[in-house]
């Protein structure tokens, strides 16, 4: 199966459509560093999507250093100089810089796959379970089957306790969302979904016994699969 790169650009998912919406106005200077964003609430209902939605958008532009969020008071835009990440959105519809970046995606959540065996807490391990009970609920035909993938490997980084970790894979999983949508859109769909929860079954198993090796190789395996359902053929090992 090979992905059309301009198929990429027209099944974007919500939250990117959106976090791409927000990015522009910092940018712009519509909303200023220091600014507050609108409430989630308030956010959803103008958008008109769910509140889930907007906060995977946040998410992607926490990722990206656009913005911070404080507990309980919300999100601020940043200051430029902290502003550490950006890859611009045209650089991912080309697929030699996709492949970079799928490529750069496998040693690092590899890795995080094993930490999270070793240091994970409960709550990390309820929050793989709550993406997974969604991955594979009856909402998994849709976007937010997504939304739960994106969540699943988040849990994976932030479990691993190196925040590094879940900046860099949370701003990798967000491009690579890209991806996920022009696979579904492509492939059969039941095989897909059904195949890619498999995969995440396993890697929360691993890591829930607290196995390393096992957890590391059932991530390996599983991002290999990713690569290969969309025709992307990397140097690996």
């Amino acid at each position: 199966m090979s992905v059309d790169f301009g198929q990429i650009r027209r099944t974007e998912h919500l939250p990117a459509r959106i976090a791409v919406q927000i990015a522009s106005d910092i940018h712009d200077g519509r909303l200023k560093p220091g600014d507050k964003l609108p409430t989630e609430h308030f956010l959803a209902r103008s958008l008109g999507v769910s509140r889930s939605v907007v906060r995977e958008a946040i998410a992607q532009l926490r990722n990206e250093g656009l913005v911070e969020t404080r507990q309980g008071v919300g999100a601020f835009v940043t200051e430029r100089q902290s502003r550490q990440i950006r890859i611009g959105e045209d650089e991912l519809f080309e697929r030699d810089s996709f492949r970079d970046l799928f490529q750069l995606r496998i040693p690092l959540e590899i890795e995080a796959a094993g930490l999270a065996a070793v240091h994970h807490t409960a709550d990390d391990l309820a929050r793989l379970d709550a993406a997974l009970d969604q991955m594979t609920g009856a909402e998994k035909w849709t976007e937010q089957g997504i939304v739960a993938d994106l969540a699943f490997h988040r849990a994976v980084a932030e479990a691993t306790g190196n925040d590094y970790f879940a900046m860099f894979i949370g701003f990798i999983a967000e491009r690579i969302s890209l991806a996920i949508n022009a696979a579904r859109a492509k492939a059969v769909l039941e095989e897909i979904v059904n195949i890619t929860i498999e995969e995440h079954v396993v890697v929360r198993d691993a890591i829930a016994s607290r196995d390393p090796k096992a957890a590391r190789a059932a991530m390996r395996r599983h991002l290999l699969g990713a690569a290969a359902r969309i025709d992307l053929t990397l140097e690996t090992d």
